[in-house]
């Protein structure tokens, strides 16, 4: 982002990361938020909102410290974890809530992975609470896609309206361009 800070940028009136952490907290019984600190800028974005805080003071050394710190600092009794990346403006609350309401609707524990209509793969990802070890043993900068691998056979989509589970903005380009694209829609209807 050549120096923004992507989770800061303004998505309907507030911060992507706020936005996000309110749409995670109606969906979901537990929101942790992995941050780099207590005292990193984003923290601002959270203040009022009952999310757990999860300092990843190592965030450098890529994706899976974050999750490996925020994995081992939930609260012990959960059934899952959700995996959302911030930086996906198009994931609202019931996308979570169909991805939470898929894994409830198996007998047996089963990862859900939201999938672009196409079926396309994308976020958030949920994780029964057997795969913890696993997230736990991650290293580098590849996420949770060992532990995918590892659990093909247990692996369900859930398919999310038009590209909502792979739109992800890493560029001011990309950023401009989905700002405009969200104007034009917005611009059709009454």
């Amino acid at each position: 982002m050549r120096g923004t800070d992507k989770l800061l940028m303004d998505v309907g009136g507030q911060p992507l990361l706020r936005r996000q952490a309110v749409a995670a907290l109606a969906a979901a019984d537990h929101v942790a938020v992995a941050l780099p600190g207590h005292d990193h800028p984003r923290a601002g974005a959270l203040s009022g909102l009952p999310v757990q805080v999860v300092e990843v003071p190592d965030a450098d050394l890529g994706m899976s410290s974050s999750l490996r710190r925020g994995v081992g600092l939930l609260p012990r009794g959960l059934d899952a974890v959700m995996i959302l990346p911030a930086d996906m403006p198009e994931i609202a609350t019931e996308d979570m809530a169909r991805v939470i309401a898929a894994f409830r609707a198996v007998p047996r524990p089963t990862i859900q992975r939201a999938t672009a209509e196409d079926g396309t793969p994308g976020h958030p990802v949920l994780f029964p609470a057997d795969c913890f070890p696993a997230l736990l043993a991650l290293s580098g900068d590849m996420g949770a896609k060992a532990v995918l691998a590892a659990n093909a056979h247990r692996v369900r989509n859930v398919a999310l309206p038009g590209k909502r589970a792979l739109t992800d903005l890493d560029t001011p380009e990309a950023w401009r361009d989905w700002e405009a694209a969200q104007a034009a829609v917005c611009g059709l209807q009454p």
